[in-house]
């Protein structure tokens, strides 16, 4: 029962973050482009989507690393990395933002979401491991 508790506390405070971090990024558009060298034109880019998948990775790491290292209770990790990374971190909006780009014919940025996403998340994963042990 605890571990159901601890999750979808979590799991709200996950979502309310996630919430939080893409509005932020919605009203400071300027900070969602990027702007191609030596051209006008403004790529928009799913930064909100990368920040919280990258930081959903590190949460899961140190939970992980917590776990195994200090004896975090499995009901206090299930609750962090379930519900927290869980509420946080978005697999379909990554991937609506892939098809997004790739039906506006931009490939490299529709190829190269995809690699943000991965490695960095992979990177994240693990610093957070290394930080927690």
């Amino acid at each position: 029962m605890i571990t159901a508790v601890l999750v979808g506390v979590f799991g709200v405070l996950g979502a309310l973050l996630r919430f939080g971090i893409d509005s932020w990024f919605a009203h400071h558009s300027s900070t969602r482009s990027i702007r191609l060298p030596g051209g006008q034109e403004k790529l928009h880019w799913p930064w909100a989507t990368l920040l919280v998948n990258v930081g959903g990775c590190f949460i899961i790491g140190v939970s992980s690393g917590l776990a195994a290292q200090l004896g975090l209770a499995d009901e206090w990790h299930t609750g962090l990395a379930t519900g927290l990374a869980g509420g946080l971190t978005t697999f379909s909006s990554w991937t609506t933002a892939t098809v997004r780009l790739v039906s506006e014919a931009r490939f490299g940025s529709a190829a190269l979401n995809i690699a943000a996403n991965l490695f960095l998340g992979f990177a994240a994963a693990a610093a957070g491991i290394a930080v927690s042990s």
